[in-house]
């Protein structure tokens, strides 16, 4: 689930939140990467989980709209499609899918009310209209209908306070999640474990992640003497907070990973600059590198084996 530029990001969040006075001990923040990490696929549980109780609402949408003392042909018509197809029960009926739920104590802050709100929004689009009164469909309407639904749950801003609220790393996972949610909705129906495809991989967090966030701060100092002579007159005080990170993280990885080319590691820590430092960032950074690339093989620090990963980065 997790790429390894979003790996890297958490990395540069978790290094930049550090008290500058007191040195860290790596192991201990080892371990805060690792719950950090851990955030990113419960927020994507908790999508599911609204997703799933939004579609309950239709039930209570359908007992009403019978339960009417004089109801119209629409009303008698409507069924509770949204819930009872063969998709999304799959979801409802999962054991492990409710576990993890139940695990992570979704019901005590999910507010049940905002699943009516959720629904009825919902249910005033014309596409709804047309999924719950086509005498005909099919799993592919099943489909499009929920992905529909998942849409306009998420461009709801109750929905987005209530994310917000209770996950500090929204911002950065969302596009990430989202994805992730548009293609689990695609797969429909599903069974069993297939939550378990979107857990962060083991080599993305344990063999990268954790190495680069334990050996930036074990080798802070001797880094920080690597960068100092490449700066050309620029004090290294003067460096941005979070450049200084994302440089001492790059000739980390450079040094530390072999299979990853350096021009890939540049380019990411250049994008990453682009969305959290400065506008002059990306190219300070951009320049710095380059010249460490030069100074590292000179050293004979840079050690690369195959071809290594594109942006491959994304998978």
């Amino acid at each position: 689930m997790l790429s390894r530029r979003n790996i890297r990001i958490k990395v540069m969040q978790l290094l930049f939140s550090l008290n500058k006075e007191e040195k860290p001990v790596a192991n201990k923040v080892v371990d805060k990467f690792e719950a950090y990490v851990k955030k990113s696929f419960e927020l994507y549980l908790f999508n599911l989980y609204v997703l799933t109780e939004v579609c309950q609402y239709a039930k209570k949408d359908e007992e009403k709209r019978h339960g009417k003392y004089l109801p119209t042909p629409e009303d008698l018509l409507f069924r509770a499609k949204l819930l009872e197809n063969e998709c999304t029960q799959s979801l409802i009926k999962n054991r492990d899918l409710k576990g993890l739920f139940q695990y992570h104590k979704f019901e005590e802050f999910y507010d049940t009310d905002l699943s009516r709100k959720l629904y009825f929004e919902y249910a005033k689009t014309d596409e709804y209209k047309d999924y719950v009164y086509d005498a005909e469909t099919t799993e592919i309407h099943d489909i499009k209908a929920l992905l529909e639904l998942y849409k306009s749950c998420i461009k709801n801003e109750l929905c987005a306070e209530l994310m917000e609220d209770h996950y500090s790393n929204l911002t950065d996972d969302k596009s990430l999640v989202v994805g992730v949610m548009k293609k689990t909705i695609k797969s429909l129906p599903v069974e069993g474990l297939f939550f378990n495809d979107y857990k962060p991989a083991e080599e993305a967090v344990n063999e990268f992640g954790n190495i680069l966030l334990h050996d930036v701060i074990e080798q802070d100092a001797t880094l920080l003497a690597m960068i100092e002579p490449v700066l050309k007159n620029w004090d290294a005080d003067r460096v941005a907070n979070i450049d200084m990170i994302l440089l001492k993280m790059a000739i980390s990885e450079m040094i530390l990973f072999p299979t990853i080319p350096t021009t890939v590691t540049i380019n990411e820590y250049v994008e990453i600059s682009k969305m959290y430092s400065t506008e002059k960032s990306k190219d300070f950074i951009n320049g710095v590198l380059d010249r460490m690339v030069e100074v590292l093989s000179e050293q004979g620090k840079l050690n690369k084996t195959g071809r290594g990963l594109g942006e491959e980065e994304s998978a």
